[in-house]
Parts: structure tokens; C-alpha cells; sequence
């Protein structure tokens, strides 16, 4: 059975037009939305064995990217931001068979919804990120900073933590079947664009 990646319900479908605002979190947002639709497209149309294919063990599995950018988000937004606990991480990018490639597409999607309503809900992207993975220290004394990140800082280094993997799920799939994410996101508007006028 071959993947259809996302459906009408999904929000990391197809990115809106990118167009500039003077609302510096609509704008982080409207781009971290994109480059989570160019890790999804990746996925269309592959099969639960080619979601985990990898060129001779280079590179990483589409459904292994996807899976990790989740908890990407949920270790940023609800732990570090939040301060919810969060526990060590595990290796996210090798995923178990009883996880397939649907599922955890819907949870990178459940993911988006909940990272976008808690960074809308902020008071102010200042905000200090201090939480802690497991008994570790905050994060900006790991990386040995004068101060605390902010939300803004978060922010920022998920739609590089995104874009730099949606980079890695591109390159495995051309290398697995010739696709490119071009092709992938004409194909994608083209279906946007039919589905409208059905609809």
C-alpha cells in the first residue's frame, strides 16, 4: 500500500504564500509551516519498506526524519519553552514497524497545531527558554551562551533544524526513485488546484 502523505485535514500540506509581515511570529511560522510541507511531500506515494530505505546506510529514512522533527518540536516548544519534563532522547530516526509512515505523518501534523497555538499564545518571543532534558542543564549553558535563549532563538533554530532535514528526506528521495521535491510540490498544487474546483 502506497502512502498518500497528507489529506485535507492536514495542515503541513502545502505552505501559504510566503508573503512578508510586519508580525515577526506569523512570519517564523509561516516559513517553519513550508519547510514541514517539503519533509511531508517527501513521503507521497512510497510504500512502508521505501518510508525506511536508505542509500547503504547513508542518509536517513523518510519516516525517521519525520518522526524525529516531531519530538524536535515537542522537546523545543513543550520543554524547553514550556518547561514540561522531557526525558533523554532516544533514537528518533530509527523507527519500529508498528509506527507506519500515515501515523506518523499525523503526529508531526498533530505536533505543528500544537507548537503553532503555543507560540501564538505567547506573550512575547522574548520569553527565556529555560527547561531541562532530563537532569541536564538548560540549553544555553550547554552550548556555553552568556544567557538564556529565547523564543524567538527557538523559533529560529526550527525552521533550521527543519530545512536542514527536509534537505536530508530530498536527497534520499531522488536517490530511492528519481523524484525531486519540485516535482513532488508541482504535483501537489496541481491536486490543491483540482481538489478546489471539485470541491
Amino acid at each position: 500500500m502506497r502512502l498518500e502523505a497528507y489529506g485535507p485535514g492536514m495542515s503541513i500540506a502545502l505552505p501559504g504564500p510566503m508573503n512578508p509581515s510586519s508580525d515577526e511570529r506569523e512570519v517564523f511560522l509561516t516559513y517553519l509551516r513550508a519547510k514541514r510541507g517539503d519533509v511531508v511531500r517527501s513521503a507521497e506515494g512510497l510504500d512502508e519498506d521505501q518510508l525506511r530505505w536508505t542509500p547503504e546506510g547513508r542518509l536517513l529514512p523518510i519516516i525517521g526524519i519525520i518522526n524525529h522533527l516531531a519530538h524536535v518540536e515537542q522537546r523545543w516548544i513543550d520543554g524547553r519553552y514550556l518547561g514540561m519534563p522531557f526525558g533523554v532522547r532516544t533514537d528518533e530516526f530509527t523507527v519500529d514497524r508498528s509506527l507506519t509512515g500515515a501515523a506518523a505523518i499525523a503526529a508531526y501534523d498533530a505536533r505543528a497545531g500544537a507548537t503553532e497555538a503555543s507560540v501564538r499564545a505567547a506573550g512575547d518571543l522574548s520569553a527565556p527558554c529555560l527547561g531541562r532534558e532530563g537532569d541536564g542543564p538548560p540549553v544555553h549553558e550547554l552550548l556555553g551562551l552568556s544567557g538564556p535563549v529565547d523564543l524567538r532563538w527557538v523559533l529560529l533554530h526550527l525552521v533550521e533544524e527543519t530545512a536542514h532535514h527536509a534537505g536530508h528526506a530530498d536527497a534520499t528521495r531522488e536517490m530511492l526513485d528519481g523524484t525531486t521535491a519540485d516535482e513532488l510540490l508541482l504535483a501537489a498544487r496541481d491536486r490543491s488546484a483540482t481538489a478546489e474546483q471539485d470541491g
